[in-house]
């Protein structure tokens, strides 16, 4: 039990890592395309799409530990270490081995995270406009985490929701030689692929709200840029005043 946990703190601090500075590239990158108005306009679209992007790459590099993780848990007389679970896997089934649950890992880990990202960047946005009673500039750095954590927490209840039905059959997956994913989910049936739901919630929810809030609480500690909720760019704003006046 003591490796499978290492071998968890290893994988999900890995791909935090990938994921979250990934997230924050790719952001950049999309919105560089868009443009100020654009990005503004769409920015759903784009926190979707920059978390789906960000996702896809850390899966790919993620995969083979996600593979012997699964392994050391359920297979009885499996190896219990990492360092013997992957050449094992190799010798047995060669490189398939290693990524033949990479497509349902996407499957379920994708919408995750993309709901993830957005789900929290909107809550963010709508918390400070209807719940918090003052700008966000005008917050110490304590309250701002609060909303932080609090905006994680929604974030994470949806998460867990849309990724549960893949996080089902992948788990069954790697139980079994041999049978596709869609084996799996046809032999589980629509209860059996939402079994579970409840205690994924609450563990999924916390781990979220705790994942943001640290994110956010070493950019403050490492005075690194936070920035606030989108605002609608001046140059739209004038458009939009424009088209107004033409329209009265």
């Amino acid at each position: 039990m003591k490796n499978v946990k290492l071998i968890c703190i290893i994988k999900e601090k890995s791909k935090g890592l990938c994921k979250f500075g990934l997230y924050e590239v790719f952001k950049v990158i999309y919105s560089d395309i868009l443009g100020e108005e654009k990005s503004y306009v769409y920015r759903t679209w784009l926190y979707l799409t920059a978390s789906a992007s960000a996702e896809f790459f850390a899966d790919i590099g993620l995969s083979p530990m996600e593979s012997a993780k699964v392994r050391i848990q359920t297979q009885p007389g499996f190896v219990r270490t990492l360092r013997e679970a992957l050449p094992l896997i190799y010798k047995n089934e060669g490189i398939n081995g290693f990524y033949k649950s990479l497509v349902p890992l996407w499957c379920r880990q994708i919408p995750y995270t993309m709901m993830k990202f957005a789900c929290f960047e909107k809550t963010v946005e709508l918390l400070y406009k209807y719940v918090v009673p003052k700008p966000r500039a005008e917050c110490t750095k304590g309250e701002q985490l609060i909303v932080t954590f609090g905006a994680g927490y929604i974030a994470g209840i949806f998460c867990a929701i849309v990724s549960h039905p893949a996080d089902t059959v992948v788990s069954k997956l790697n139980q079994n030689k041999g049978v596709s994913a869609l084996d799996v989910a046809k032999k589980l049936g629509f209860v059996g692929l939402w079994g579970g739901i409840l205690p994924r919630i609450v563990m999924i929810g916390t781990l979220t709200a705790a994942q943001w809030f640290i994110y956010d609480a070493v950019k403050v500690y490492l005075r690194l840029p936070r920035p606030p909720p989108p605002e609608m760019p001046e140059s739209l704003k004038k458009k939009l005043a424009v088209s107004e006046k033409l329209k009265n």
